[in-house]
């Protein structure tokens, strides 16, 4: 693999980013986080996090997407750029990439990602917007030349697993479950420390560069009949299922309002189309946990287990 990259991270204060921060430093990776000056001040729960990771050897450096001049400083310090910026921040990375191309000597960016493939999605509105807002950041990227891995690590576990999928609830249901689509399409569940894990062994990984990886987890490819089945099995009883037709989600989608039609959106392009396991991974791609087997990985069924 040749030397240890250092890598900056942007964004490490946030849902994703945290746990790629702390996988970074865990894998002994020289880390710095680029952090706005307003991030710890703000947040008493940020300064903390920001305290451990220093307490970790992580190099906090001030700045922010629209601070050219630190976003460049920042970038010179490193040799990997990774960014998990929100979805209110996506299309500020062009920023980075301007950032990067500037410098020069960058030898991997991965821009936030760690969802379905947008390159291969079949979305409605407003969840479409929002897999072309990133695609467009990937061409910027490819047109730049700059060398890179893009991370497709489909669902995250903790957002999908503790409610079934479920909205306004806390727990997994134990009497009925609202089913989108016929529950046949295949998806993926990975635990958010899993996901941080598999992304920084990808950045000095020369089988992930300028591709795609992806985290399809057998043990975790299920479809939500699969999952519902196995949730049933964990606490013996057979739940309601209330299924809902691609026409009604879709009916559904145009009556929410902004922003909560977005979660139903992403949601019709994952259960309803299976747009996270409906293509074949090509020569552009690979698979996570064919390229690193040494990683175990918390199962769909481990996960569940907490909830009995």
């Amino acid at each position: 693999m040749g030397s240890i990259s250092r890598i900056l991270i942007i964004g490490a204060t946030g849902y994703i980013g945290r746990h790629v921060a702390k996988a970074s430093l865990a894998l002994g990776h020289p880390t710095f986080l680029l952090v706005r000056d307003a991030t710890a001040s703000s947040k008493p729960e940020k300064a903390q996090l920001l305290d451990s990771f220093k307490a970790s050897g992580a190099n906090i450096l001030n700045g922010s997407l629209e601070d050219h001049a630190s976003l460049v400083e920042a970038v010179k310090k490193v040799d990997v750029v990774i960014s998990t910026v929100g979805g209110e921040q996506i299309a500020s990375q062009l920023n980075i990439i301007k950032a990067i191309k500037e410098v020069g000597t960058i030898k991997r960016f991965l821009p936030s990602e760690f969802g379905n493939d947008v390159d291969n999605v079949h979305a409605v509105e407003p969840a479409k917007s929002i897999f072309e807002l990133k695609a467009k950041v990937r061409r910027a990227i490819e047109a730049e030349g700059i060398p890179y891995t893009y991370v497709s690590s489909n669902c995250f576990a903790g957002y999908f697993i503790p409610t079934l999928a479920q909205a306004g609830l806390t727990a997994p249901p134990r009497d009925k479950v609202v089913i989108l689509g016929d529950g046949n399409a295949k998806a993926v569940y990975v635990k958010e420390e899993d996901v941080g894990t598999f992304a920084i062994k990808a950045v000095d990984d020369p089988r992930t560069l300028n591709k795609t990886l992806y985290l399809r987890l057998p043990a975790n490819t299920l479809s939500f009949n699969e999952l519902v089945a196995l949730w049933e099995k964990k606490i013996g009883k057979t739940l309601e299922k209330v299924y809902v037709s691609e026409e009604q989600v879709v009916k559904l989608i145009a009556e929410t309002p902004f922003p909560a039609n977005i979660v139903i959106a992403i949601s019709h392009s994952i259960f309803v189309k299976g747009d996270q396991t409906n293509f074949e991974i090509g020569p552009d791609g690979a698979e996570g946990s064919q390229l690193y087997p040494d990683v175990k990985y918390t199962t769909v069924d481990e996960y569940l287990s907490k909830f009995v």
